[in-house]
């Protein structure tokens, strides 16, 4: 049963670790975290990210996944290839 509880806790942990923060995910993409914040609020180009809110001040992070998933639905070969 132990070795079961710590198998859970590294499981958590591992889930943990792939959250990024906003700086992380804006250092990613090589823009201000401001410019992060204000596309997350209007929803609207790298805004679609989804993210999360813990706590009471708000805290947002992102899925390694989710930015994953983004950078692959936008990755194009060509400038004239639409998505």
């Amino acid at each position: 049963m132990k070795h079961f509880i710590t198998l859970l806790k590294g499981v958590k942990m591992e889930i943990i670790s792939r959250l990024l923060d906003t700086h992380q995910v804006a250092e990613m993409f090589g823009i201000e975290s401001k410019t992060l914040a204000n596309s997350r609020s209007s929803g609207v180009g790298i805004g679609s990210i989804p993210f999360v809110k813990f706590g009471q001040n708000g805290a947002v992070r992102y899925r390694e996944s989710d930015v994953l998933d983004y950078i692959e639905a936008n990755t194009v070969n060509h400038t004239g290839e639409v998505k």
